[in-house]
Formats: structure tokens, sequence, C-alpha cells
């Protein structure tokens, strides 16, 4: 396994991401971006066996970590950093039109909204991206903050997130909940279980029913929640060949059979 390199993209602690790159010329590069409901005992740690299976299957894996609650982050710190962390790819000796953000629970949430920069107002949080991201597998993501604010998902993770309810900062809800920013024009695959008692599977089929074309919905029977990030699972292997599909188009990418059939 070639050994990931530490690159800060900030001074703080957290501001830093590790990149690994495999043998040979990348397939893609893949933005690794960790769950935890945003919170800071929650760290970049999770994606580290993603990202090594990634590399062995021959990408580039981007691990990155960001400034999450309790730890100097919330609004806006989380997601200037998660934009700051994809933005330092640009310039690299990579395949930049090749790449593909997959996250887990919030890391879905961030990914989905890092695709979806480029219709941010200028000025805001993430605004003006300086890379574009190709796809995103989302797994299991918080899609839908309102929904999961009025609905406890994460013991209150959004308004901790946002610094208040959707009725105290609905401006930062609308700016920051994935199915807010639609359409972004980026597709993107929820991957998600129906045994999932974390995040519900609600949050994926809102934001799927609400993108139309733009998004899928892969539906994984009795998977809970922290199958997905398990390199030993089918269901983690489903989100891999999803990642390979979004950077390597061979046919549609459209029904669930799609993906027990291959």
């Amino acid at each position: 396994m070639p050994t990931p390199l530490a690159i800060p993209y900030g001074d703080h602690p957290s501001q830093f991401g590790e990149l690994t790159l495999p043998d040979g010329e990348p397939r893609g590069v893949v933005v690794v971006v960790h769950g935890g409901f945003w919170r800071r005992r929650f760290g970049l740690e999770l994606g580290r066996p993603l990202a090594a299976d990634l590399v062995a299957a021959g990408y580039a894996a981007w691990n990155i970590e960001y400034r999450r609650v309790g730890g100097d982050g919330g609004w806006p710190a989380t997601f200037e950093d998660a934009a700051a962390a994809v933005d330092l790819l640009a310039g690299r000796d990579l395949p930049m039109d090749r790449i593909v953000a997959v996250g887990h629970s919030a890391g879905g949430h961030l990914a989905t909204w890092l695709a979806a920069r480029p219709g941010l107002p200028p000025g805001t949080p993430g605004a003006g991206p300086a890379v574009r991201l190709r796809g995103v597998v989302s797994q299991a993501g918080v899609l839908d903050l309102v929904d999961a604010e009025r609905n406890g998902v994460g013991n209150g993770a959004a308004t901790d997130l946002l610094g208040g309810g959707p009725d105290d900062v609905p401006d930062r809800y609308a700016l920051a909940s994935p199915v807010e920013r639609l359409p972004i024009g980026v597709h993107v695959v929820c991957v998600h279980g129906t045994a999932d008692v974390n995040v519900p599977i609600r949050q994926s089929e809102r934001f799927v029913a609400a993108a139309g074309d733009e998004a899928e919905l892969v539906t994984l029977a009795g998977v809970e929640h922290f199958a997905l990030i398990d390199p030993a699972t089918h269901a983690w292997h489903v989100c891999r060949d999803a990642v390979e599909r979004l950077c390597e188009p061979r046919d549609p990418i459209t029904t669930e059979r799609d993906w027990f059939d291959t």
C-alpha cells in the first residue's frame, strides 16, 4: 500500500488531507469525505480504509479532514474547509476531469454540497470553486438539513452545524442543504440501506425525488449505516462500483438491477 502524504490546506490542525497515489497512472481522483455528524470526535481515520481500497483499485485518494463542531467548526468554517481541501487539487498532476467525491453520512452531505458549489451565490462560503466534481457517491448522506433538524437526525446535529434551526437561520439552510441547491448539474448516486437507523433512507429518497434525472437511489435491503464504509462488505463494493462508473462511464447507471448484475 503506498504511503499517504499529509498535505495542509490551512494553519488549523484540522485543515489537512491525506493524498495517496496508486502505482501507475490514476484511473481518477476520489475525494473521501468522512462522516460523524460534523462533530469533532469523528475524524478522517474513518475514511482511511476506503481510501486504501480505492488506491488498490487504481484511484488517487484525497481523504480530507475539516474543522468540526466542537473544534472550531460549524458554519461557515466546516464548509470553507471542505471547499478549500478540494480546491487544493487544482494544478496538480492528476486527471482533473475525473474527480469524484464519496462521502458517508455527514460526509455525504458535504460531498454533495461540494458538487453544488458552482451554483452558490458569489461571496458565500464555498462559492467560485477552483475544482469541479464529475460525480458524487452519497453513502447514507444527510441531504435535507431541514428534514434532518425537524426529525432529530443526529440528535440536533444540523442545528449544531448551522448555529440554529431553519426558522432561526433560514439563509444558512438554503445555502448548506444539498436538496435546496438543486439543480446542481452533477450526477449523484445515493446509496442507502433500508436498515439504517442513524440516517433514515427518507433523506436519500427526498433528494432523489427532487433531483430527477440528476440523481438515483440505490437501495440496499437489510443494510445498516456503517456497512457502507466497511471495505469487506458488498455494500461498499456497490459504492466503489458507483465511483468507477462515474469516473469512467461505460453504460447508463439507472436501475438497482444494474448494480447487482455487474
